[in-house]
């Protein structure tokens, strides 16, 4: 059942029963509905009014659904039209779609998939709406559009319910591969939330050994280990009516967990080397690109640990399931690193942009902003061409398929993984932390991986 939310739909239709039966659907489902006969009368409405949807038949008397369609575009483009074909003309649907058409709808209608698709273009239409407003409070508080650049569906979705869930003070665990920005949502998070006047705080939980992981987090007291010279306040007591943000959560040693578990559930820790009970009011977001299911299954994270913090579950997909969003980062990339680096890049050659939209990116995000910065850095003239790309035709997607079916999916991974940290230290000249950097993990991680593939 679709709830309407103040969506207005306009059913243009010759055939008077026809037309009425749709109109009354519509209204039925909680949508506002309208009526016109044919393509003048509709377009004398919309001179008059505005509508979200229009429903159109294609075979009308005088002006045909695909003559309307082009005319709608040019007054509103925002408008989403569903053109009705007669069944089994798929040439005319495939013309509807070239037009413009938001989707199509064989004739006789199928009223519960008229719903379906009514529903679909509804829901993506208020969802634009909400970010819409979310980003003019984001603009409020000092961030920027340029801060969330996006044209996806998918990511629309994960900024949409980062903004809901911003002013309450429930615990997020932001989920998704190395690089896809997973702190920029928990910095959109903070931002929206009531906190926001005091700063968001950052710990990278792989960073750091863990007895100064549990120091950074906790504080500790002067002699309390072999180099404490002098007391240190903790991130959780810093952080105090602000947001404190874990970043490789799944990185914690078990010891840290316990501590971490604690605070969650009654706010209260002590300094390393001190028997005095502390509380702080922090809102914990944490993110991780690790399946911590499986940890919890080998036993290495603690599943009450893992229920406080995942009161809220945000998924960022990895770019490769989002390509939609690929060329506006290109572009924002393109001005940024040209402007910081005084080069006169405005553009990319149809082969580079072709070539960039069809790579996978492994790195998600950050290897397409590093790939930009190098090819603005070395561009010989005013466009990128794929000579200033690290890759050629036919790497990084379907170029490996063969390969990667052959071997079965840890196999294949596995194989890539060794592959682009051998690259990677090759680049670097052997610097393990500008290796990691370019590879989107920690150092101590990209050590752990360079033992287990025999990589020197």
């Amino acid at each position: 059942m679709g709830n309407g939310q103040g969506i207005s739909i306009l059913v243009v239709e010759d055939g008077q029963s026809q037309r009425a039966m749709l109109r009354d659907f519509i209204r039925e489902k909680g949508y506002e509905a309208f009526e016109a006969g044919q393509g003048e009368a509709a377009l004398d409405f919309l001179a008059r009014n505005y509508v979200d949807i229009m429903l159109v038949d294609y075979k009308m008397p005088g002006m045909n659904g695909i003559e309307l369609l082009e005319r709608v575009k040019r007054i509103n483009p925002e408008i989403d039209v569903i053109m009705m074909t007669a069944y089994g003309t798929v040439e005319t649907a495939v013309q509807a779609m070239k037009a413009g058409a938001a989707d199509y709808i064989a004739k006789p209608i199928d009223l519960d998939e008229l719903l379906i698709l009514i529903n679909r273009i509804s829901e993506h239409r208020t969802l634009q709406r909400e970010n819409e407003i979310l980003r003019e409070e984001l603009g409020r508080k000092g961030v920027t559009a340029r801060d969330i650049i996006f044209e996806s569906g998918a990511m629309n979705e994960v900024i949409n319910l980062a903004g809901r869930v911003a002013d309450s003070r429930a615990t997020v665990l932001i989920q998704g591969e190395s690089g896809t920005g997973k702190e920029l949502v928990a910095r959109l998070i903070h931002a929206l939330s009531p906190r926001s006047k005091r700063p968001m705080t950052v710990v990278n939980c792989a960073a750091l050994p863990e007895t100064l992981l549990e120091s950074e987090l906790f504080g500790h007291e002067r002699g309390a280990f072999t180099g404490a010279s002098q007391r240190r306040i903790g991130r959780f007591e810093e952080a105090d009516r602000g947001t404190l943000f874990l970043d490789e959560i799944g990185e914690l040693s078990q010891t840290v967990q316990v501590k971490l578990l604690r605070f969650l559930q009654d706010r209260e820790f002590q300094r390393i080397g001190d028997n005095r009970t502390l509380h702080s009011d922090v809102r914990v977001i944490s993110a991780t690109n690790r399946d911590l299911n499986a940890l919890i299954r080998e036993g290495t994270f603690r599943e009450d640990l893992f229920y406080r913090l995942n009161v809220v579950s945000i998924t960022v997909p990895p770019l490769r399931e989002r390509k939609e969003d690929i060329p506006p980062l290109m572009e924002h990339f393109l001005r940024r690193f040209a402007a910081q680096n005084g080069r006169s890049v405005t553009g990319f050659s149809s082969e580079a942009r072709d070539l960039l939209l069809k790579y996978d990116y492994p790195g998600n995000v950050r290897e397409l902003e590093n790939i930009i910065e190098r090819a603005v850095v070395i561009a010989r003239g005013t466009v990128i061409s794929i000579r200033d790309l690290p890759f050629s035709p036919g790497e990084g997607h379907g170029g490996q398929k063969e390969k990667k079916q052959a071997m079965g999916l840890n196999d294949a991974v596995e194989a890539l993984e060794k592959e682009m940290i051998r690259e990677a230290m090759n680049w670097s000249r052997n610097n393990q932390s500008q290796a990691a950097l370019s590879l989107g993990i920690s150092e101590r991680t990209l050590r752990y991986k360079l033992k287990k593939y025999g990589l020197k």
